[in-house]
């Protein structure tokens, strides 16, 4: 029934995404052109780093740190903005009848929107090395929307869970910060010891991005058994989220 009714407000989960755009470049000057900038800047930084003072040995390296910023971003920016997406839609809530879920949905949305943006820059970035891309490059699209549903997954509980404890938010920022590192983004997780490795293989982020670099940059397809734990796992992610947010969400208003 919920599903029902959220197809019916798909316009309205849309508006909310590209308010949400709007809202976070509404007082800037460059506007949307952050979006292009906020990876490329970072990238910038941790190029020189990675070329000159650490000397990272990976293949296609530009590409693989811009593709890994790309899609660490999107998971950031579509949990992050989810964690006010009820609270600052507070006035809208309490007076018209809107499912809960439609916030943090355009939340993930939003992520999205910006991600494809920035596939542009990682296009542009292709053509200016003269890199052709492998025809595995093809699941990329897939790779996204196993995150964008891992994203939803976290985004849900989050956003109701920020609601009744206001710490949430900052203690989701420290979990974001200490991801960034043990996600490989700039390093590949082979360089990891053994036993971490297969610790942090339980991390259907790191996977996500491993998936992304190999098939867009190394022609490598993951395994049945790689595809099946990531997509078991995200999915349950997704449900135990979506189960949280379910049983928070019927007393949204009163806590509004």
């Amino acid at each position: 029934m919920i599903s029902k009714e959220l197809w019916r407000k798909r316009s309205l989960i849309w508006d909310f995404a590209t308010s949400d755009l709007k809202i976070r470049y509404r007082n800037s000057v460059l506007g949307f052109v952050w979006t292009f900038l906020e990876p490329l800047l970072l990238l910038a930084v941790l190029y020189v780093v990675f070329t000159n003072i650490i000397k990272s040995s990976i293949e296609f390296f530009p590409l693989y740190l811009l593709l890994g910023l790309i899609m660490w971003n999107m998971f950031t920016r579509g949990t992050q903005i989810a964690l006010n997406s009820i609270l600052s839609r507070a006035g809208v809530l309490t007076q018209i009848h809107i499912p809960n879920e439609i916030p943090p949905i355009s939340a993930a949305f939003t992520s999205l929107i910006m991600l494809t943006f920035e596939m542009i820059v990682f296009g542009i970035f292709m053509i200016a090395f003269q890199f052709s891309p492998p025809q595995t490059i093809i699941v990329l699209p897939l790779i996204i929307g196993l995150e964008f549903i891992l994203i939803l997954g976290i985004a849900l509980p989050l956003s109701v869970l920020n609601i009744r404890f206001r710490d949430v938010q900052f203690i989701w920022g420290v979990i974001i910060q200490v991801g960034f590192f043990i996600t490989p983004i700039f390093y590949k997780i082979q360089i990891l010891p053994p036993n971490v490795q297969k610790i942090i293989a339980f991390n259907p982020m790191i996977n996500i991005l491993n998936f992304a670099h190999n098939a867009a940059l190394y022609g490598v397809l993951p395994t049945t058994k790689e595809v099946i734990m990531t997509v078991g796992i995200t999915f349950l992610i997704f449900a135990i989220g979506y189960g949280i947010f379910r049983k928070l969400s019927n007393k949204i208003i009163e806590e509004l």
